[in-house]
């Protein structure tokens, strides 16, 4: 797989909103569950800039092209954020800096030392630190896309359905990217293989998890990756990290959403932002 940093350079955009009905979210409101994921995915994709700060510590700063792409990652995301962000605005509910300035400060302390972590991790590894970030982006962008492929088919809303389409063919596009570059580094280096394998079966945890409530994380997983449907698009991603050297056999995604079950899913848990709106 090749991945034309040129073309996407040029062509990288805020996901396209003029033409989308927002207001029909106000005529047919999303139910409680729905808006939950909502919220959760308008914080994380919002949470972007600071992940780009962490890797922008790591030896993936000496490589251009890597840079380049995160640079148009990082502007398509924060429009993600953006978009679903209107979501919560038409169903009279906080976005934007009004969330995430709060969600930022409760991360404390863990905050101050990810970008001291991630060098520290990148200083142990040197060039091979990469593939590593390379992989896990692959496996994180796999899950983002199914995350929201699952939304829309559990919503059944004909505007957020089309808003996570033009989404998810954005994530596709950065899917191609950090896969191309994991299985060419994999590839290259046991090295890199027996650190990337080492590292997303110690330390992967479902996207999000880092920065959300551990209850938020739960939730999504349950009602996006459980029941049949669900757990079928989590082993599709499996399958997909099994594609890639070394990487065979670990059932990330899977194990995940086994580990919780198919427990219930009750809405409600953030029942006071509307309030606070």
């Amino acid at each position: 797989m090749t991945f034309d940093l040129e073309t996407y350079r040029k062509t990288a955009r805020p996901v396209a909103t003029d033409d989308l009905d927002f207001e029909a979210f106000r005529r047919f409101p999303l139910d409680e569950n729905v808006l939950r994921c909502i919220r959760f995915m308008h914080d994380v994709e919002s949470h972007t800039v600071c992940y780009l700060r962490d890797l922008l510590m790591t030896a993936s700063h000496k490589d251009p092209s890597i840079t380049t792409f995160l640079t148009m990652w990082n502007y398509e995301e924060y429009w993600h954020g953006v978009a679903l962000g209107r979501v919560l605005d038409a169903h009279g509910e906080m976005s934007g800096a009004e969330r995430i300035a709060p969600m930022r400060r409760r991360l404390g302390v863990k905050d101050k030392i990810s970008p001291l972590t991630n060098a520290l991790a990148s200083a142990a590894l040197g060039e091979h630190f990469i593939a590593v970030h390379m992989s896990w982006g692959a496996v994180n962008e796999w899950s983002t896309r199914a995350g929201y492929e699952r939304l829309a088919a559990r919503a059944g809303h004909p505007v957020l359905t089309e808003l996570l389409r033009r989404i998810s063919q954005q994530e596709t596009r950065h899917i191609a990217f950090y896969a191309s570059q994991a299985r060419r580094r994999l590839a290259h280096a046991a090295v890199a293989r027996r650190a990337t394998r080492f590292a997303l079966q110690r330390l992967w945890a479902p996207v999000g998890s880092g920065v959300m409530p551990e209850a938020e994380t739960h939730f999504l997983l349950r009602y996006l990756m459980g029941g049949r449907d669900g757990l079928a698009a989590a082993r599709r991603i499996d399958a997909s990290i099994d594609k890639m050297p070394g990487l065979s056999g670990l059932g990330l995604v899977t194990g995940a959403v086994q580990a919780l079950g198919d427990g219930p899913t009750q809405p409600g848990a953030h029942s006071a932002d509307r309030a606070a709106a």
